[in-house]
């Protein structure tokens, strides 16, 4: 699944090629909105919320998204080839010099601006977001602490804690912090963690390949995260993969036994 920092790179393409423009042509290729038309609407701005993404448009309505697992939106040139298949294609949006493309983006709506909330009020503090400031890190830890016998990697996965942090960012914050995922919340000094987690997405934000290591070159750009073959970056020594959640929620989480103190399944 995408996660904050995908999602506001991806707002970030999306406001450069929309933003200021009047669309000449729309497309829902989605049950709940074959029958909308937003021809002649401006795209006025672009926001991101964690995970989630609303184009606005003149008139005050917005279009939410969320990627879900295999989701995206591409921008192209005027008469450019697409880059996927066209039967992928869900919401195609066009003005004379550029188009984007939702690509198996089936969770969509339409909705007033006003109304945003109603997809990202129950959030915690956006990480990627510019405006953060010193009070959301608080409300983060704040609600960070009050899940103290959470395990810390489901803990950082939820969305009403801070906004933005999927399955690559727990395993390698919880590295970071030299403690397995499973480790109880009130083992860690949560503002550390509030503070990492800021810092790791806000410097993928604006860039397509992802490091949580500081190096940008292949098999270097993860402590551990899918290391089960190369092992652990910083040891050398083995990483083990287990699941971690229940159900549906459940998720590969990597770890170093060397690197990581706490407990681990068997």
């Amino acid at each position: 699944m995408p996660e904050g920092d995908t999602v506001f790179l991806t707002g970030e393409r999306l406001r450069r090629a929309l933003a200021g423009h009047t669309l000449t042509r729309t497309d829902f290729r989605h049950p709940a909105l074959a029958t909308r038309d937003l021809r002649g609407h401006e795209v006025t701005a672009v926001r991101t919320v964690g995970k989630h993404l609303f184009l606005r448009f003149s008139g005050s309505l917005s279009l939410h998204s969320h990627l879900m697992m295999d989701g995206s939106w591409r921008t192209f040139r005027s008469g450019q080839r697409w880059s996927m298949p066209g039967h992928h294609a869900r919401v195609v949006l066009t003005h004379p010099t550029a188009e984007a493309v939702g690509f198996r983006v089936h969770d969509l709506a339409l909705l007033p601006t006003a109304e945003e909330s109603r997809f990202v009020g129950h959030l915690g503090p956006d990480l990627c977001s510019p405006d953060w400031t010193a009070l959301d890190a608080a409300r983060a830890a704040d609600a960070l602490r009050a899940r103290p016998g959470a395990e810390l990697g489901e803990a950082l996965l939820d969305q009403r804690v801070m906004a933005g942090i999927g399955n690559v960012y727990k395993t390698e914050i919880c590295f970071l912090l030299r403690v397995t995922p499973w480790t109880a919340v009130a083992g860690i000094d949560a503002e550390r963690a509030v503070d990492l987690a800021r810092r790791l997405l806000v410097a993928n934000a604006r860039r397509s390949r992802r490091s949580t290591t500081g190096y940008d070159v292949p098999g270097r750009r993860a402590w551990v995260y899918e290391r089960t073959r190369q092992g652990c970056l910083r040891c050398g020594g083995p990483v083990r993969v287990a699941s971690q959640g229940e159900g549906t929620w459940a998720r590969p989480t990597w770890y170093c036994p060397r690197c990581q103190s706490g407990p681990a399944p068997e």
